[in-house]
């Protein structure tokens, strides 16, 4: 280690050249890009979690209904993505309040709002998936949205500031930005919408 200037071993060796660790050896073979060609923004887990939601809404609408083209597939599909991201944020709900503070308008003056905030889309999520106890669901959605699409609308479009986006977890390498304003549109969307659904339809 002393030799080569390295902090780690193994070393690969390929004849008389020194080819790294493990990560300079996939490298080497083309598995991985070099770190200088390397992007940190990742939409990866966005879009993994907006597919299953998808997928999962048309399930349970053909299930329930017989058919993939329903309103309550639509529903279902914006309802269980905030339970999908919530369980994101949940994973180390230290480490998403930490983000988070960086461009919540409430959670910068309410601290604790940051920690709560995981746990209100998830509740909500949880009771829009079952169309249960709308009148408590909706106003948590709508606020929590309303919020949320203000303090990302003014962090990226007004004070034009380049932050990650917590909506993921706090380990997010994903640029703070349309997907997080579309989260929280989407929130307020079903704040709104599900007391008039449960009015109009029951």
């Amino acid at each position: 280690m002393e030799k080569h200037g390295v902090e780690t071993t193994p070393q690969t060796w390929i004849g008389d050249k020194r080819i790294g660790g493990y990560d300079d050896l996939r490298v080497h073979f083309g598995l991985d890009a070099p770190e200088s060609e390397r992007s940190d923004t990742s939409y990866q887990p966005v879009i993994a979690i907006f597919a299953v939601a998808f997928l999962m809404a048309l399930g349970l609408s053909w299930y329930s209904f017989g058919t993939i083209l329903s309103l309550r597939a639509l529903e279902w599909f914006v309802s269980i993505s905030m339970c999908l991201l919530a369980v994101q944020k949940l994973q180390d709900v230290e480490s998403f309040s930490t983000m988070f503070l960086n461009y919540d308008l409430l959670a910068r003056r309410w601290v604790r709002y940051g920690y709560l905030y995981p746990f209100g889309e998830a509740f909500a999520g949880i009771l829009m998936v079952a169309g249960a106890l709308t009148w408590l669901s909706a106003p948590v959605a709508l606020f929590i949205g309303t919020v949320g699409a203000v303090s990302v609308f003014k962090a990226v479009y007004i004070d034009k500031r380049e932050l990650k986006c917590a909506c993921v977890g706090g380990d997010s390498n994903v640029p703070l930005g349309f997907v997080s304003l579309t989260e929280n549109l989407m929130m307020m969307i079903m704040g709104i919408w599900m007391p008039i659904r449960v009015y109009l339809i029951g």
